[in-house]
């Protein structure tokens, strides 16, 4: 009886961290803005390290957020001054197995560093006017390497 005890409180909090979860989703993507992309976070194997999240834009940021957590704050950020696309290539090899089959891979410079990014062809659209946006008056960006 002590056994089916703990048993339920077992799936009880497992139910709860589901709920917490969906509620973190929720509230990223209720104000719109929010794309579906895959952030490199590991390039020690080649075709590994890709963790699925959630990007949302707000204002000259891209605050991407990882689904699996709980963690209310974005993991990365990226600021639109201060990104640049270096390079445009589709999965390969292992990364056909961590990815949607109709994704881009995009390599962004940044001054922190090279962050890899992958989203699908529909997304990519909007990143690139996101990212090509600029107030009236400002210098145009170009999506080469500075």
């Amino acid at each position: 009886m002590r056994a089916l005890g703990f048993l339920g409180i077992g799936v009880l909090c497992l139910f709860l961290i589901l709920a917490l979860m969906l509620l973190r989703r929720a509230m990223i993507v209720w104000g719109g803005g929010a794309i579906v992309m895959s952030v490199r976070l590991s390039a020690r194997y080649r075709g590994r390290g890709w963790a699925p999240g959630l990007g949302r834009f707000v204002g000259h940021e891209l605050r991407w957020y990882r689904i699996f957590s709980l963690w209310p704050r974005p993991r990365h950020v990226l600021d639109r001054p201060e990104v640049w696309v270096r390079s445009r290539r589709h999965p390969e090899d292992m990364e056909l197995l961590a990815l949607p089959e109709d994704c881009v891979i995009l390599r962004c410079g940044t001054k922190a560093g090279q962050l890899d990014i992958a989203m699908r062809e529909s997304a990519l659209t909007g990143f690139l006017s996101w990212l090509e946006a600029a107030p009236p008056g400002a210098a145009s960006r170009r999506l080469t390497p500075r």
